[in-house]
C-alpha cells in the first residue's frame, strides 16, 4: 500500500522491545528486513457511505489505536488506519488500513488490509486480523 506501513510496524516493534529492556534501535533495523504477512479482504457493508465510514471507524477504533499518516482521502473514498495487537498474546503489531468507497445509495465497499511482520515462527497475524475485523464489520 505505502511505505509508511513498514515504518509504523518497525516503530511499533522497536517500542515493544524497548518496553522489555531490549535495544529498540536494533529491533527497528531488523524489523525493516523482515517479511510481511499481508491480507486484503473486500466486503460490502449495507450502509450509506457516511454511515459506513462511522461504522468502520468505530469498529477499528475499538480494536486498536489510530495511527497516521493515512493515505489521501477524497469525496468517494475514506481511509482509516489503526494498529491492532495480533499473533500470540496480541504482542505482534498489525497495521490495519480500511478504505471505504461509495457504492450505491444504500451500500458501501470496504477493503481491509492488515499487515504484520513475520519472524521465524509464522503467526499469520495479518491474515487472521483481516479475517477477524472483516467478520466484525459484516455484523
Amino acid at each position: 500500500m505505502d511505505d509508511h506501513e513498514d515504518r509504523i510496524l518497525a516503530d511499533e516493534l522497536a517500542a515493544l522491545a524497548a518496553a522489555t529492556g531490549a535495544w529498540g534501535g536494533l529491533t527497528r533495523f531488523v524489523a525493516k528486513l523482515m517479511r510481511k504477512n499481508v491480507q486484503e479482504t473486500d466486503l460490502v457493508v449495507a450502509l450509506p457511505f457516511d454511515d459506513a465510514v462511522e461504522h468502520v471507524a468505530s469498529v477499528l477504533g475499538r480494536a486498536g489505536r489510530t495511527v497516521g499518516p493515512v493515505p489521501e482521502s477524497d469525496e468517494a473514498h475514506r481511509m482509516i488506519r489503526v494498529v491492532v495487537g495480533g499473533g500470540a498474546a496480541g504482542l505482534n503489531p498489525v497495521v490495519v488500513t480500511a478504505r471505504v468507497t461509495k457504492g450505491g445509495a444504500s451500500d458501501s465497499q470496504v477493503r481491509i488490509r492488515a499487515a504484520a511482520k513475520e519472524g521465524l515462527i509464522k503467526q499469520r497475524a495479518g491474515e487472521r486480523t483481516a479475517a477477524r475485523l472483516a467478520a466484525l464489520l459484516a455484523t
